[in-house]
């Protein structure tokens, strides 16, 4: 029998990372959250996101990419990010 690791999640939604871009939420939903991490500094030899940009993207692939973004915004620190971010999410698929 095959067994599949859940990956990580927040909140209990899903969370991709590729390179500074941290993907927050499901596909199957309508929308989902985009995290870039814009600078970072050293704390005890570990690079900690300082700065993160926040967006909340409509999960449609026919939208042109401008069009995708509903909100954004700048947070400092990934713990605030993400904070915002599971709240936009929270309010904009319970509707």
């Amino acid at each position: 029998m095959s067994e599949q690791t859940a990956g990580l999640t927040y909140k209990g939604r899903p969370l991709m990372r590729k390179g500074n871009m941290i993907y927050y939420g499901s596909m199957a939903d309508s929308h989902i959250v985009m995290l870039q991490v814009l600078e970072t500094k050293k704390v005890n030899d570990l690079d900690v996101a300082s700065r993160v940009s926040v967006q909340l993207l409509l999960n449609d692939p026919e939208a042109k990419s401008r069009d995708r973004v509903v909100k954004k915004t700048e947070k400092d620190g990934l713990y605030a990010a993400m904070d915002v971010g599971c709240v936009w999410l929270e309010r904009t698929i319970v509707k």
